[in-house]
C-alpha cells in the first residue's frame, strides 16, 4: 500500500510550484534589511511577520520549507517594511508582533508577567516585573515568563554545581542534618557543615552572574543610529523599551517623551549593541 504523503502539494519528482497568486509579491522583494509580512483574508489580522537583512531571501527561504506549506496556502499578499540594519529590523519585527499577534509566529509573543531571581543576602527570591524595576534593579538574574519556570532554573544551576536546595530555600530540610541530595552526592553539604555556608554562596554567586541583568547604563532615553550613505534610523530605547524608530535625532526626542517600562524582547536585542558600544548612542 503506498504510502500518503504528508505534504502531497510537494512532489519530490516534479518539484513544488509557487502559488500563483503570490508570484508578483515576490518579485518585487527588496535585498535589503526590514520586516515582511504574510498576510491572510482578514488584513487585521497577519498570519506571519519576520524579519532579515535581506527580505528577499528570506521570504523565499518559506516557499522551500515543507511544514509552511499550510501558510502559504492562505497568504494572499505580502508586505514588507525596509529598515536601515539589522537591529532596526529585529526591534521592528518584535514590536510588530507584539502588536499584531500573527497566527504563525510562536516567539514573540507578549509576556504578561515576567520573572527573575534576586539575590540581595543568602537566599534567593523570585521577583515579579509589576513589582520590581527591571530596568533600574540590581543582583537579578535571568528572565523568566513564569514562576515555575524561574524555580525550574534554579533546579538546574543547584544540580550543575552540588547546590543545597534548602540552603536555597526550595526545600525544607531539618537543621545540620544532611539532606536528601547530600546523600546521592548532588549537594556538596551546605546543609549538614560539610561545606561551608560562605562557599556555598560564592558558587551561587558566580553561577548566576553568568545570566546578570544589566541595569539601563543612561540617566533617561537614548538614541541608537543605524545608517548608511543614503539613510539614518534612531532608534529611540529607554529602560531596554524600544520606542520608535525616527530619522532625525530631533525627531527622535518627540518620542524620547513616552513612558518607558522594560521589555525583556528588547533587552535581549538591545543589550549587547549598547553595551558594546557597537553603534553610536545618542543621549535624547
Amino acid at each position: 500500500m503506498p504510502r500518503t504523503r504528508k505534504h502531497p502539494e510537494f512532489d519530490p519528482t516534479t518539484g513544488y510550484a509557487y502559488p500563483e497568486h503570490l508570484r508578483g509579491y515576490l518579485d518585487d522583494l527588496p535585498q535589503t534589511p526590514g520586516v515582511y509580512i504574510f498576510h491572510g483574508l482578514n488584513d487585521s489580522l497577519p498570519l506571519y511577520i519576520g524579519k532579515s537583512i535581506n527580505i528577499r531571501t528570506r521570504v523565499m527561504s518559506h516557499f522551500r520549507t515543507l511544514d509552511e506549506a499550510r501558510m502559504l496556502r492562505q497568504t494572499q499578499r505580502i508586505t514588507y517594511i525596509e529598515t536601515v540594519g539589522e537591529i532596526g529590523a529585529l526591534l521592528l519585527e518584535a514590536q510588530l508582533i507584539k502588536q499584531q499577534q500573527p497566527l504563525f509566529n510562536q516567539k514573540l509573543r507578549r509576556t504578561r508577567q515576567m520573572c527573575s531571581i534576586r539575590l540581595e543576602e543568602t537566599t534567593p527570591e523570585i521577583v515579579y516585573s509589576k513589582d520590581v524595576d527591571f530596568a533600574r534593579t540590581p543582583n537579578l538574574y535571568g528572565l523568566f515568563a513564569s514562576r515555575h519556570s524561574a524555580l525550574a532554573a534554579l533546579k538546574d544551576l543547584a544540580d550543575e554545581v552540588q547546590l543545597c536546595l534548602g540552603v536555597l530555600g526550595l526545600e525544607k530540610i531539618a537543621a545540620n542534618r544532611p539532606c536528601f541530595r547530600h546523600m546521592l552526592k548532588r549537594c556538596a553539604g551546605a546543609c549538614c557543615g560539610a561545606e561551608t555556608i560562605p562557599a556555598h554562596q560564592e558558587r551561587l554567586k558566580q553561577q548566576l552572574e553568568q545570566h546578570r541583568i544589566e541595569c539601563w547604563p543612561y540617566p533617561g532615553a537614548i538614541g541608537l543610529i543605524e545608517q548608511t550613505d543614503t539613510r539614518t534610523d534612531v532608534h529611540v530605547v529607554h529602560n531596554w523599551l524600544y520606542l520608535g524608530t525616527a530619522a532625525t535625532i530631533e525627531k527622535a526626542k518627540q518620542l524620547s517623551t513616552t513612558a518607558a517600562a522594560f521589555d525583556s524582547d528588547g533587552y535581549k536585542i538591545l543589550c549587547k549593541p549598547i553595551l558594546t558600544e557597537s553603534l553610536p548612542v545618542k543621549e535624547l
